[in-house]
């Protein structure tokens, strides 16, 4: 076979990894690259700053941000919406003036019919001859642009006789708040503290930030990471692990700190990073498009 030969390049054969090498080298066609570790966030961090987050806060689908950057989002998306809204009003209220103006020009032309109407309702022949003699003939016209007709076709190369388009209509906003990771309605009463345990360690004397493990669970004290599948209480806002809910939670149904009565609606899974090492999201791969060569 080919790949069993002395001379490799020898071959009549144009196989898939040297179709891949040449396609990566030329930069031609669409490339994909696993994402690496560094290149995906953080468990611990908002979705928005992409930093680690002061005053955690969570949605009821399990995205983290920090408090103050989804609160400055959603006044920010309000202001937009008034804005847009003042804008909508402003088009409607110009719609409603045209409408009354043209309203108020066709009845004027209705009675200004009426008036010319009821004045040539006695009519001279002598005058009908004269008039019908004044007027052109135009049977024998073949310009298009004679007996006044220049001025009813548009000029493209004069720009006062330029057609324009018409003005964009602009759409009545939505007054929904949607979440900037899954597009769902978002309220911020709707939003829920999270609590995370310290790790516990007086020998390590970085700061939180500089930390590789700073969180671990609230019951099993396990360290956390995105290798680590987490959850929030929604009672009190502790983070625990799949695995503590699975094995200690779900039997009885009871919080292990506080005791209270629990629900499945109690229990949010966090959407976590994921690691460029291991399948723990659905999109690990990063695809770039080129032009593609044609022969």
């Amino acid at each position: 076979m080919t790949r069993h030969a002395r001379n490799c390049t020898a071959g009549a054969v144009y196989t898939y990894h040297e179709k891949k090498k040449d396609a990566a080298n030329s930069g031609f066609g669409t490339t994909s690259r696993r994402i690496g570790k560094d290149s995906v966030k953080s468990f611990d961090c908002c979705s928005l700053s992409l930093q680690p987050c002061r005053n955690p806060v969570i949605t009821k689908d399990g995205y983290l941000f920090d408090k103050e950057a989804i609160l400055t989002y959603i006044v920010s998306k309000k202001s937009e919406y008034n804005r847009k809204m003042k804008e909508y009003e402003k088009q409607m209220k110009a719609d409603e003036e045209e409408q009354a103006a043209l309203a108020n020009a066709e009845h004027q032309k209705k009675l200004d019919k009426f008036i010319s109407t009821e004045k040539n309702i006695v009519t001279n022949k002598t005058t009908l001859g004269a008039t019908a003699d004044q007027q052109p003939s135009t049977s024998g016209a073949i310009s298009n642009v004679s007996l006044g007709k220049r001025k009813e076709l548009p000029s493209f190369w004069v720009p006062s006789q330029t057609p324009s388009a018409k003005v964009a209509r602009i759409e009545k906003p939505d007054s929904k708040i949607y979440c900037p990771v899954s597009s769902k309605p978002l309220k911020a009463k709707d939003l829920i503290a999270v609590k995370f345990t310290l790790v516990k360690d007086p020998a390590d004397k970085k700061s939180l930030i500089a930390k590789e493990n700073r969180y671990m669970c609230a019951v099993t004290h396990d360290i956390l990471s995105n290798a680590v599948p987490c959850a929030v209480l929604k009672p009190t806002g502790d983070v625990v692990t799949i695995e503590c809910i699975e094995k200690i939670i779900k039997k009885d149904m009871i919080h292990p700190l506080t005791n209270e009565k629990l629900s499945e609606s109690d229990i949010i899974p966090l959407q976590r990073g994921g690691t460029g090492f291991a399948t723990t999201n659905e999109q690990l791969e990063a695809k770039e498009q080129k032009p593609c060569l044609q022969v």
